[in-house]
């Protein structure tokens, strides 16, 4: 599987753009070290970045071709196999400057490294044998990590739990194509109904474990992408104000004019390790302000597309036109309905808005004011995202879409492989679909996934990782 053309030598710039303490410049091949050497001289050694041993910062300066010092740096170099892409690296830690380190970076280049491609580093690590392909995707997800519970998550995947629980699965099947293949090379020894026995028994335990993980995907995807929260109801009702609540910082503008809120606010909160990924739209009515109807029909598309819907409704006031334009939008929708305001007398009648509302809906009385009601909305929504998979670790969680279609055809596989045996099929019959379901588990952990598929995940990360 390895490709590396005439085993190059890369080079990118590993720290995020801007002005830092630090900048990092990373570069990975064979000829990384001759590479490096070329502008980095050590202050106290006359000696080549070659011969440094692995792992130990040294301290020196960088140097361009005229003898023009570009600034002081420290330069690490980690021999193969013991680094990140198990090829040889070397890494020149400088002052964070953009300038400075986009000089040293045009110093590499100059002399013999080229340009990394997006995720190229973490591509090599994967190619080298050093992550399998789940892992490698974990990498960007613990950059992009916003809440404990997904750090965790990814971690977990990095660490390699997730991929373990799939090797055991294709270890498994592998041990159930070995007995029924010798069921068919040996018949005089009368083992084929033991086997497809076996075979049947095994099989179903592996579906089964399928089934569990696959019960994870919701909850890991919302945990890696964010639950798309859509806060609707009309001007005035608290919208904003609870989505400062939520934020714990005054993120929204509020006042008690009506149509403050005329585009749609989106805001990352973390709620108990969930990351919600909140967007507060604006208030849903009749209004000849352009801007505003805008707003408002960006209200509408984010309630059809949003995974989770928190619907606002003022107990204090009685029901208006506003309120049974959203109450007819929710036809048939699930969420959790806010009923709002809850420091201030009451004047809707809640069994009569229940009645109104045909959908799957929980209810739960607030006060951003006051913070009432705020701790029950935050449990409803871990319950929701987590739906009976709290006390799993959620380094086994599946996290994303490639993930889930692999284990649904690997598990479709086994119930037609299930069927062939009910059907008292050939065991050749029972070997093709077994075997294509250890193939698919295989396209999870980058055993058996195509080229295109692997060129395709990293173009998705960032250059210098």
């Amino acid at each position: 599987m390895k490709d590396f053309a005439d085993n190059d030598t890369i080079v990118a710039i590993a720290t995020p753009p801007g002005e830092g303490g630090i900048g990092i410049v990373r570069i990975s091949g064979e000829n990384a070290g001759f590479v490096a050497d070329k502008f980095f001289k050590p202050v106290k050694k006359s000696f080549s970045v070659i011969d440094f041993k692995t792992h130990q910062a040294v301290y020196g300066k960088v140097i361009d071709d005229i003898g023009n010092v570009i600034d002081e740096a420290l330069c690490i170099a980690m021999w193969a196999p013991n680094s990140y892409t198990k090829e040889n690296v070397v890494e020149i830690q400088s002052h964070g400057g953009s300038l400075v380190v986009h000089r040293i970076l045009e110093l590499a280049l100059s002399h013999g490294a080229r340009m990394a491609e997006p995720g190229e580093f973490t591509k090599r690590a994967f190619l080298n044998g050093r992550l399998d392909l789940s892992q490698a995707q974990s990498v960007m997800d613990i950059i992009q990590a916003r809440t404990d519970a997904s750090l965790r998550m990814a971690a977990g995947h990095l660490q390699g739990a997730f991929s373990e629980e799939i090797k055991s699965m294709r270890h498994d099947i592998l041990e159930i194509i070995a007995h029924l293949e010798a069921s068919i090379d040996f018949p005089e020894d009368d083992i084929e109904d033991v086997a497809k026995q076996e075979a049947e028994e095994k099989i179903c335990k592996i579906k089964d474990r399928i089934d569990e993980i696959l019960k994870t995907f919701h909850t890991g995807r919302i945990l890696r992408e964010g639950l798309m929260t859509a806060i609707i109801g009309k001007p005035n009702v608290g919208k904003s104000s609870l989505l400062n609540a939520l934020l714990r910082e005054e993120r929204a503008i509020v006042t008690d004019i009506p149509g403050t809120t005329r585009d749609s606010l989106e805001e990352y909160a973390n709620i108990k390790g969930v990351p919600l990924r909140i967007i507060d739209t604006a208030g849903i009515r009749e209004t000849q302000d352009k801007v505003e109807q805008i707003g408002v029909e960006k209200s509408v598309s984010y309630l059809q597309r949003a995974d989770l819907i928190l619907a606002l409704f003022d107990i204090s006031r009685p029901l208006s036109t506003e309120d049974e334009e959203i109450i007819n939008m929710l036809e048939g929708k699930k969420g959790i309905i806010l009923l709002t305001k809850k420091d201030l007398p009451k004047e809707i009648d809640v069994d009569d808005l229940k009645d109104k509302l045909h959908g799957d809906f929980k209810y739960i009385y607030i006060s951003t004011l006051n913070k009432e009601g705020l701790k029950d909305l935050e449990d409803e929504i871990v319950s929701r995202v987590y739906s009976g998979n709290s006390g799993q670790a959620e380094g086994c969680f599946v996290s994303n879409l490639r993930q889930a279609e692999a284990l649904k055809a690997a598990k479709k596989h086994l119930e037609e492989c299930l069927n062939t045996i009910k059907m008292d099929m050939a065991e050749d019959f029972i070997v093709i679909d077994v075997r294509s379901a250890w193939e698919k588990l295989g396209e999870i952990t980058g055993d058996t996934v195509d080229e295109d598929i692997i060129d395709q995940i990293f173009s998705q990360f960032c250059i210098g990782k």
